[in-house]
């Protein structure tokens, strides 16, 4: 599967859908997961740290929308 994880744009909204543990384990189970670059920065995680777990970093969510056949995002409570 190739899975999406774009930047939130909620104001004062710095959760993301995925850590770069959670795109480890997928990958490791050989599914393809796009990151939109500095979607982790609100948290601690850059885009060296999704590199390194596995994910392609993508510059928009227009891109990572684009190749996804699902998109992980964060809902409010």
């Amino acid at each position: 599967m190739i899975i999406g994880v774009p930047k939130e744009i909620k104001n004062h909204e710095y959760r993301v859908g995925m850590v770069s543990a959670s795109v480890r384990e997928l990958t490791a189970r050989n599914h393809t997961v796009f990151v939109q670059s500095g979607a982790g920065n609100g948290i601690g995680f850059g885009d060296a740290d999704y590199r390194a777990a596995g994910a392609d970093i993508l510059a928009s969510a227009a891109e990572v929308f684009a190749k996804a056949e699902m998109s992980v995002k964060v809902k409010e409570p």
